[in-house]
């Protein structure tokens, strides 16, 4: 019995120093709590409505989609449609003379193989390939021509790619005032220092 009663006083006196604890309040000034409460937070990031268009990205994604360097023209970046033209061009123009040739060369080994004259026989003044050698060129013409085909590819979903990343990257900040200011934080009740640091970017 004299047990029972023992516990029951330290499980009261345990719950009494918790709460005390508990419902401890630290020594704040007035003027702290009150200047806490009026605290205003003012954003000094100010974003132009003029200026930012969600859509530009996708339009110009679209533009260039439909033509190569349009979406260049869109985002008034002129100067880069001759490097697009020339670019889409080139792959063009290779993969063009790589499938010509590749013809040729078929064309050609068609006629050797049912002993027919071709522009290769050496016949004429023509000049003179073997079989095998017919063979190792549409080999050779295929592969440049696919490779290409694939370069002429990459570079027309580059272009799009450029087109969108620019539009999205014209509608940012980019003022050169922009500056990173660290500061060490302190604490304002007792003027002690906190370990960590604050980064404040300001615009």
């Amino acid at each position: 019995m004299l047990k029972k009663k023992l516990y029951i006083c330290l499980i009261i006196t345990a719950l009494t120093v918790f709460n005390s604890y508990a419902q401890k309040i630290p020594n704040v000034k007035i003027k702290d709590t009150i200047s806490a409460s009026n605290l205003k937070i003012k954003d000094t990031i100010k974003a132009s409505s003029d200026n930012f268009k969600p859509l530009s990205p996708a339009k110009a994604a679209f533009y260039s989609a439909v033509l190569p360097g349009l979406g260049q023209a869109f985002n008034k970046k002129y100067w880069k449609i001759p490097i697009v033209w020339a670019a889409m061009g080139s792959g063009v123009y290779f993969y063009h003379t790589n499938n010509n040739n590749f013809n040729r060369a078929r064309t050609a080994y068609k006629l050797r193989i049912n002993e027919k004259p071709d522009e290769f026989d050496g016949l004429e003044g023509n000049i003179f390939l073997s079989k095998d050698a017919l063979i190792s060129a549409q080999k050779s013409y295929k592969k440049d021509r696919d490779l290409s085909l694939l370069v002429t590819v990459g570079l027309y979903i580059l272009q799009i790619v450029e087109a969108s990343v620019n539009a999205h990257l014209l509608q940012l900040n980019v003022d050169s005032n922009l500056s990173i200011s660290p500061q060490i934080i302190r604490n304002e009740t007792n003027n002690k220092s906190i370990v960590g640091a604050s980064v404040n970017f300001n615009f």
